[in-house]
């Protein structure tokens, strides 16, 4: 599906970003692992990773709340003078509280690394796409919680709202320049960081679903990687939900 494709994603040291490293390498795919700290097990893991299925997989640090630090990080993925086929912004944070609980600076921090980073990553990262002369693609991970809202949410499910207005608007501007740009919006998966949610609250959302279970990372990874294959070169500006079916 993804062979001889050369892609950036971000967040792979776990969940949805570590299963989507590993679907796309395993489907052809050569890899800028992108991930906030240097970590051992994960180099490690790039590396079986390389041997297993004979591809490039190329660990690249940054923190998103740092702007220095996301400009060296392209000027890293650029000096490997490779085409850049695909972005994936998977990284991001939660910082859940009721509305009135929230304060502005939870706000700012959330919208900084799910929203501003991601935007600045990816008007870098598509300069160099636009030097690539295959068709290139760039998906964005949302949230079921952009679109349908859910208590407690009010920075994650705006953050992620925001990111689905600006990929209608990128989808728009470099259609011409044969870029497409996507989101996924997945819903309660079973990843790290709803093992945090209490039992109960999985439960009900589960009820809620037509299948009744919770999603798998691999089965967003499978679909990320659909859109950053050439069987989807018609779909641009759409938002895909990965929920279940949840009501």
């Amino acid at each position: 599906m993804l062979t001889g494709k050369n892609a950036v994603i971000t967040g792979t040291l776990q969940g949805i970003g570590k299963a989507t490293l590993e679907y796309f390498v395993s489907n052809g795919a050569n890899v800028w692992a992108c991930a906030q700290r240097q970590d051992d097990a994960f180099e490690a893991y790039c590396k079986e990773l390389e041997a297993k299925y004979g591809v490039w997989v190329k660990p690249v640090y940054f923190d998103l709340t740092d702007a220095d630090a996301i400009k060296a990080a392209v000027k890293t993925i650029q000096s490997d003078k490779q085409p850049v086929d695909a972005l994936v912004n998977i990284a991001g944070m939660a910082r859940d509280a009721i509305f009135h609980m929230v304060s502005m600076e939870t706000m700012k921090l959330v919208f900084e690394v799910n929203f501003f980073s991601q935007i600045q990553f990816s008007q870098y990262i598509t300069k160099l796409m636009l030097r690539n002369p295959n068709p290139s693609s760039v998906v964005f991970v949302s949230s079921i919680s952009a679109i349908d809202g859910n208590s407690g949410q009010l920075a994650y499910g705006s953050s992620k709202a925001a990111l689905i207005g600006a990929m209608k608007t990128m989808s728009k501007e470099l259609a011409s320049k044969g870029i497409r740009v996507n989101a996924i919006a997945p819903g309660v998966i079973d990843t790290d960081m709803n093992k945090v949610v209490p039992q109960e609250v999985i439960y009900e959302k589960i009820e809620t679903m037509d299948i009744k279970r919770l999603g798998k990372p691999s089965e967003v990874a499978s679909t990320i990687a659909f859109l950053c294959s050439d069987l989807s070169r018609h779909i641009t500006g759409q938002t895909i939900r990965i929920d279940g079916g949840i009501k």
